[in-house]
């Protein structure tokens, strides 16, 4: 039988999501719809989190996954199968819910290792439309979103932890022991606005991050502002912007493995030029992030990220990229993302922005978001637009 935190726990934590999460941190109101997809091993967080909307008067829809079920789909399915779209059935949830929290539970690491990588970006590419739709709900205020862990003896065995032990981990970087965990992530999202505020003040031309195996530039662009705190995501405390992928050059190394699809990657070097990713390795895992990055707009960054270690109580690996990307310890981390950027990086009316405009404005467009993380220490230096330069970051520390 699975470790269970328990019930005080549990109620704290979904207090946390529902009341502080979604709405950008000001948790739901009363009559919205709160779409809740939790898998079958974390049954009691769905209780948890049901019951917290019920009680913040909003409407709960279900959907409960089972547990070890996506390598059989890969196997048996036809591309035909592989391409199936439910194009009405998700149309219809993205114009129902108000807001979706999805539970990351898993119950094997590496679930499809071995499949042809192939097939599972084929999977993947079908579901461009939902993102959009999605996106474009999320753009025009009217959709927010959270992600959370449940630990499993699975992810426990994973980071040489006992279950308990795992948990403590999720309990102490979400803040459950505090007596109102609420005041105190409000507490943290302010500090992080004032960090967030002080940069979007910098006339910022590029950023340089500098380590042992990694000098990178990256062009911020115009019509950008930094994000973070506000609850997307339980726990984050990173400060990020999705820059300009156009001024992306140099090289970058990363320490921390990475679980994608089914699968660990480990050992991850990058080269860029003019943008695009010309060089990709890792020690392990390399046929399948190499396909990754050949979907449409993969070979370009979507976001550049720092995470303050004052902020974040994550001290260790925990073999999940929601907890490793805001993991803080003696050096915090940087990171970024090959894919995707986060459009709400615009400080304008995202909505009435155009597809060519975003192209024009630099913002990459894909369906994949695949996040890498490095923890060794980093120096980043803010080059401004007279030329001036200013360290911004280093041993773990924002330096403003």
């Amino acid at each position: 039988m699975s470790f269970n935190p328990g019930e005080k726990i549990l109620e704290k934590y979904a207090k946390v999501l529902v009341g502080f999460a979604l709405n950008s941190g000001k948790g739901i109101k009363k009559g919205e719809v709160v779409f809740l997809q939790v898998p079958e091993s974390a049954k009691p967080m769905l209780i948890a989190l049901r019951r917290e909307v019920l009680k913040s008067g909003g409407q709960a829809i279900v959907q409960y996954l089972p547990d070890d079920m996506a390598r059989e789909f890969f196997e048996l399915a036809s591309d035909k199968q592989l391409k199936f779209f439910p194009k009405h059935y998700l149309r219809g949830r993205v114009k129902q819910a108000d807001h979706n929290i999805y539970i990351i539970a898993e119950t094997d690491m590496e679930e499809l290792k071995g499949v042809d990588p192939k097939k599972i970006m084929m999977r993947n590419k079908v579901f461009k439309p939902y993102k959009r739709w999605r996106d474009l709900k999320e753009e025009k205020g009217e959709f927010t979103w959270t992600l959370a862990l449940y630990g499993t003896p699975a992810m426990a065995k994973e980071v040489w932890l006992g279950e308990k032990e795992y948990w403590e981990e999720i309990i102490k970087a979400c803040f459950l022991r505090e007596k109102n965990p609420i005041k105190k992530w409000q507490e943290v999202s302010e500090e992080i606005q004032r960090i967030k505020g002080r940069l979007n003040k910098m006339e910022i031309k590029y950023l340089l991050l500098e380590a042992e195996d990694t000098r990178l530039r990256v062009k911020i662009g115009k019509n950008r502002e930094w994000m973070g705190g506000g609850g997307r995501n339980i726990p984050s405390f990173e400060v990020f912007i999705s820059p300009d992928w156009r001024g992306t050059k140099g090289k970058i190394s990363f320490d921390q493995p990475l679980y994608l699809y089914g699968n660990i990657i480990k050992g991850v070097k990058m080269e860029f030029k003019k943008g695009v990713l010309t060089k990709l390795e890792a020690e392990k895992g390399q046929d399948l992030i190499k396909e990754m990055a050949k979907v449409e707009n993969a070979d370009k960054i979507g976001e550049f990220s720092l995470t303050d270690s004052r902020f974040s109580r994550i001290e260790r690996f925990m073999a999940n990229t929601l907890y490793d990307e805001n993991r803080g310890g003696k050096n915090g981390n940087v990171h970024i993302a090959l894919g995707s950027a986060y459009k709400d990086s615009y400080p304008g009316d995202g909505a009435a922005v155009s597809k060519e405009q975003w192209h024009e404005m630099g913002y990459n467009d894909s369906i994949v978001h695949t996040d890498v993380v490095a923890t060794t220490d980093r120096v980043v230096t803010a080059v401004m637009a007279d030329k001036s330069k200013k360290v911004i970051y280093e041993k773990g520390r924002f330096r403003i």
